[in-house]
């Protein structure tokens, strides 16, 4: 039932997770044309931009915590009570069930402190494909110096839009980039029927 991408196979810039992802939407789309409409991006982020998350290769810790600013995952869906997820900095695997993800990566926020509870904008992968634009200004100190390096290809554009991320991350609902949806919204979407957190 898994789109057989391999992690090796895959476009993967360090600390370009959202650029990442639209490349891997973008090989579905040419690899596998009839399952792009069960495929979603999805950023998480929050008002504060601080995101607890666990099992992420960039960590130094045991339990692989960092804090994101945000963070960008590809999900497919082939069925109604079946999901995966594709993360290209999880120490998970890849792909990685949608269950075992949110228990060891994103884990049950009810006790976090309300400014670390995270929101998810959810994403057709087709339309992300369609209207996201990076410049990669966001990566950039303001000596201008870059604060990882970027991907060797060109930066990411629309016809009608160069750089606009940022209506991406922002949890706003007056974005009109997919739909936000907070961690019971997501679950429900995502596991159904088999959510029993």
């Amino acid at each position: 039932m898994s789109i057989d991408v391999a992690r090796e196979g895959c476009i993967y810039t360090s600390c370009y997770c959202e650029e990442n992802v639209w490349c891997l939407c973008d090989k579905i789309r040419r690899d596998y044309p009839d399952k792009i409409e069960r495929c979603y991006c999805i950023f998480i982020s929050n008002k504060k931009r601080a995101i607890p998350f666990w099992r992420q290769r960039a960590s130094k810790r045991e339990d692989g915590q960092v804090f994101w600013d945000y963070h960008v995952i590809f999900v497919y869906q082939p069925s109604d009570s079946h999901t995966l997820v594709y993360d290209l900095d999880t120490t998970l695997t890849f792909p990685c069930d949608f269950r075992r993800y949110y228990e060891e990566s994103i884990k049950d926020d009810r006790h976090f402190k309300p400014e670390y509870q995270r929101l998810f904008r959810v994403i057709q992968a087709a339309e992300f494909l369609q209207t996201f634009a990076s410049d990669r200004s966001h990566m950039l100190t303001q000596d201008g110096h870059w604060m990882s390096p970027p991907p060797a290809y060109p930066p990411i554009k629309t016809e009608e839009c160069s750089n606009n991320i940022q209506e991406f991350i922002s949890m706003e609902k007056e974005y009109n980039h997919g739909v936000v949806l907070n961690l019971e919204d997501l679950l429900e979407k995502f596991m159904g029927n088999s959510n029993n957190t």
